[in-house]
C-alpha cells in the first residue's frame, strides 16, 4: 500500500491545477482506488451509475476511459442504467437479485457497480448490496466510500480531477509502471 500511497502523492503534486486538497484525502482514496483497480485488472466489467445531479459526469467518464489517443487497452465500462432502464423501479430484495442474477449471466468475468451520488438515493441499494463496489458518495459517510460534499462549490472540478487520478493510476497499472501488494 505504501507504494500506491507515494505514487497517489506524486501524481496529485504533479497535477497542474488545484489539486492538493487531495494530499490529505489519499489514506481513504488509496485502498478503493486499491480494489477497483485490481478488479478493473482481473478482468471485471464496470458498471457506472450516478444520482441525476451527476448523470453528466457519468457520460463524461463513459467517453473518456477508452479514448483511443490513450493507447491503452479498451476497458470494459458500461452505463448500468442504460443496460437496465429499469434500474430505478427495483425496490425488493428478490427484484435486485434478479437483476444481479442477469449481471452474473452477462459479465461471467464478474463486474462492479461505480456509484457517484448522493447516499440515500434509490441506486444506492444495488450498490451497497456488493462489498466490491467503488463508491463516491456524496454528503454521507459511508463506509468503503469516498466521501463528497455536494455544496462544494468546486465539486465538478473536483470529480473531475479524482476521474483523472484515477484513470492516471488505471493506466499505470495495466503498463506496469505500478505495482499493488
Amino acid at each position: 500500500m505504501k507504494q500506491l500511497l507515494n505514487w497517489t502523492l506524486g501524481a496529485i503534486r504533479e497535477e497542474e491545477s488545484s489539486f492538493s486538497w487531495m494530499e490529505e484525502y489519499r489514506y481513504e482514496w488509496a485502498p478503493l482506488i486499491k480494489s477497483a483497480a485490481s478488479q478493473i485488472l482481473e478482468g471485471k466489467t464496470v458498471l457506472v451509475v450516478t444520482d441525476e445531479s451527476r448523470k453528466w459526469f457519468a457520460k463524461y467518464i463513459l467517453n473518456s476511459v477508452n479514448d483511443l489517443q490513450k493507447n491503452r487497452p479498451l476497458l470494459p465500462f458500461y452505463p448500468l442504467a442504460e443496460i437496465f432502464p429499469n434500474l430505478a423501479s427495483l425496490h425488493s430484495t428478490q427484484e435486485m437479485q434478479l437483476l444481479e442474477d442477469m449481471l452474473d449471466i452477462s459479465y461471467p468475468n464478474g463486474y462492479f457497480i461505480w456509484y457517484i451520488g448522493k447516499g440515500d438515493h434509490p441506486y444506492t441499494k444495488m450498490a451497497y448490496r456488493n462489498d466490491d463496489s467503488f463508491l463516491w458518495i456524496m454528503d454521507q459517510e459511508v463506509p468503503n466510500s469516498f466521501a463528497l460534499r455536494s455544496a462544494d462549490v468546486l465539486l465538478d472540478i473536483k470529480l473531475l480531477q479524482l476521474y483523472k487520478l484515477f484513470d492516471k493510476t488505471v493506466s499505470a497499472m495495466i503498463f506496469g509502471d505500478l505495482e499493488l501488494e
